[in-house]
């Protein structure tokens, strides 16, 4: 039986950050993000929230039944502003890493490409459903609906790198943050199977 997709509206945004959260919590750049454990889950948390928030007002949040996975797409075209007061909320969210935080958005937008492409920001599935499919069929039903036009992500896991390959997305080399967590800039072009 397919999953279920449906569109996340803002009474998602808490489950949507905290699914994020679960599911990044030992990717190395949160570990870079946020080096002190016992408060990393909740600062990730934190931060997504601004994120998800921004996704579901200009771009898309694409959730699995329940919500044991998620997508969270910004559009092609973003709205000529960063998600509103965006540098308060991330202080108040990240607290002492800030700076971190910052150094990954400035990393992240050096590379986004400048054509007008969907932006997979995060694709998350909790641990305990991993490996059933459930972001294949989130990427699927983007994919679907791009409107005839790319897509673009930054994978920061080879496991996840090989799952964007397998559903037609194509490496721009790398990149790296300043601890020398790996990142690799995506590209699914326009069309692909």
């Amino acid at each position: 039986m397919r999953p279920a997709v449906r569109h996340a509206e803002a009474d998602d945004a808490g489950q949507v950050a905290e699914l994020i959260a679960t599911a990044f919590a030992e990717l190395r750049v949160v570990r870079y993000l946020v080096p002190e454990r016992r408060e990393r889950r909740s600062v990730i948390t934190a931060h997504y929230r601004i994120l998800v928030d921004y996704a579901i007002e200009h771009g898309e949040v694409h959730l699995i039944d329940d919500g044991p996975a998620a997508a969270v797409w910004f559009p092609p075209v973003p709205p000529s502003s960063p998600p509103s007061g965006y540098d308060r909320r991330l202080v108040e969210a990240t607290g002492e890493w800030a700076d971190r935080f910052r150094t990954l958005d400035t990393l992240f937008a050096s590379h986004h490409p400048a054509e007008p492409c969907h932006y997979l920001v995060s694709l998350a599935v909790h641990p305990d459903c991993q490996g059933q499919g459930l972001g294949t069929a989130l990427l699927r039903y983007q994919h679907a609906r791009l409107d005839g036009l790319p897509a673009y992500l930054e994978a920061s896991d080879p496991r996840n790198r090989d799952l964007y390959t397998r559903n037609g997305y194509q490496g721009r080399g790398t990149f790296e943050l300043p601890d020398g967590t790996v990142f690799w800039p995506m590209w699914r072009p326009a069309g692909a199977p």
